[in-house]
């Protein structure tokens, strides 16, 4: 069995190499026992309108996926409808007052963490990540018969005149 040895000439570089692990596995600190602060910006959370949530602010950080996801297939595959656990009321409570959203910027409740952990959010593609306006029309219909957005967008497309009104389906 072969020792490894460390030659005289050798054992320079051998300490520069071990101090230099040593300084860089141990973050630095400071005289009060506090550690350095991190280079990675830690994410500004504001939490919009709601003043405490469903769970546990920790329980919420590990497992609101697993929440929402137990909960829209209770929703969507046994017709099973809740408002506790719902994306709409999580949206509802966490939509920041600046913009009204949870996205938007890394000081938006949804959009800070992700960011920070570096998770896609994908319940946006199809979800609103606004709360719902309040209004007695639908949000294609902008009332009196008119069309607005996604429904301007399509008569547009398919009439040539975003102009025509639903209900008679003449032009102004």
């Amino acid at each position: 069995m072969r020792i490894l040895t460390i030659q005289p000439k050798g054992l320079w570089r051998f300490a520069l190499l071990a101090a230099m692990l040593a300084v860089g596995v141990m973050p630095p600190a400071y005289a009060d026992g506090a550690v350095a602060p991190s280079r990675v910006p830690v994410p500004h959370i504001e939490i919009g309108k709601g003043d405490k949530c469903v769970a546990d602010e920790e329980f919420m950080r590990k497992n609101h996926m697993k929440m929402l996801m137990h909960h829209r297939d209770e929703t969507v595959h046994e017709g099973i409808r809740t408002t506790q656990y719902s994306l709409k009321n999580c949206i509802e409570c966490h939509a920041s007052k600046k913009n009204n959203s949870v996205l938007g910027s890394n000081e938006n409740f949804c959009q800070s963490c992700h960011s920070y952990a570096a998770v896609k959010i994908d319940c946006f593609e199809c979800h609103a990540n606004k709360p719902k306006a309040t209004g007695a029309f639908h949000p294609v219909v902008a009332g009196a018969g008119q069309v607005s957005g996604l429904g301007a967008a399509m008569r547009k497309e398919m009439h040539g005149d975003a102009d025509k009104t639903l209900s008679t389906g003449a032009a102004k």
